[in-house]
């Protein structure tokens, strides 16, 4: 087995298509596409995909492949960034991830660290969703990230910086914008904006669970693939959404976030790292984590 076999594979399952994959990934010809899964399929002695009308389907064998054919070539990728980082002078410019939203809360507080103790670093910043981030920190592209513990991320530690409650989101003149808190169940009959199980799995995970939890039914009429895009559909639709705290730092005049009575649902923020980066800027930080989230805590009492 090849790494391009894994490649071809990956494109395919992600397109949904052997001709989008040949077109616009591979840039290679659609037979000569097919024949690749095909050499792979019996290479592995399973059916990975179903060709049909419709496109492409994953069989329940290429589920499970896909999952690891997408470590591997991410890990094969880590494997190079570190042997360039190994070649190159000593660095001395650290990569921080923020899941897009967090920056406003964490990046001064991690600044005023660095700036304090370590004043000649060069800070480079990525705003991204939290697959993405956990991606970066497999890559090796990014050296610490503030993101969701993401469970298909082999070689990554999280360490916990808190929960964050989740809050309504909706317009400015919505009916439920007159009370200071909302029921689980007045939001149930309402317009539901949802997120993505890809873009943001543990979000999903925690409004699905809450949902089970309160007896309401949740039926998303639109998925929004980011948080600007749930706060866009919101006031564009009128409808309503479940958004982590942070959420208020991005909303516009025309959306407004309340509190949720009761125990309200809750996700995890933390901050994640490669247990093979051996930073030495990265053990520094490591190590002022709880000054970070007191300088964090400060900020907020203010």
């Amino acid at each position: 087995m090849e790494l391009r076999h894994l490649r071809y594979f990956v494109a395919v399952a992600e397109e949904g298509s052997l001709t989008v994959a040949a077109q616009k990934r591979l840039h290679t010809a659609q037979p000569s596409l097919s024949r690749q899964i095909h050499d792979l399929e019996l290479e592995i002695g399973a059916q990975l995909l179903n060709r049909g009308p419709r496109g492409i389907e994953l069989t329940a064998a290429g589920r499970v492949f896909l999952d690891h054919a997408r470590i591997a070539l991410l890990q094969v990728e880590a494997a190079g960034e570190a042997a360039r980082r190994a070649a190159q002078p000593p660095r001395t410019s650290f990569a921080i991830g923020f899941l897009t939203g967090y920056e406003m809360d964490w990046l001064p507080a991690i600044m005023e660290i660095l700036h304090a103790e370590l004043p000649s670093t060069e800070v480079v910043i990525h705003s991204q969703d939290s697959p993405d981030l956990a991606a970066g920190l497999m890559r090796g592209k990014i050296d610490l990230a503030f993101l969701r513990p993401e469970k298909q991320a082999p070689g990554l530690k999280f360490r916990l910086l808190r929960k964050d409650p989740l809050i309504v989101l909706m317009p400015h003149d919505h009916a439920l914008a007159a009370r200071s808190s909302i029921r689980p169940q007045d939001i149930a009959d309402e317009i539901f904006i949802g997120t993505s199980a890809t873009r943001a799995p543990t979000l999903r995970a925690a409004i699905d669970e809450y949902a089970k939890r309160t007896g309401i039914t949740l039926k998303p009429k639109h998925q929004a693939e980011n948080i600007a895009m749930a706060i866009s559909l919101v006031a564009s639709t009128g409808g309503v959404s479940l958004l982590p705290l942070y959420a208020q730092n991005l909303l516009p005049k025309t959306v407004v976030s309340r509190p949720i009575q009761g125990a309200p649902p809750m996700v995890d923020l933390v901050v994640g790292y490669n247990e093979a980066n051996t930073s030495p800027l990265l053990k520094f930080l490591l190590t002022k984590v709880d000054a970070l989230k007191f300088r964090v805590a400060r900020n907020d009492a203010r």
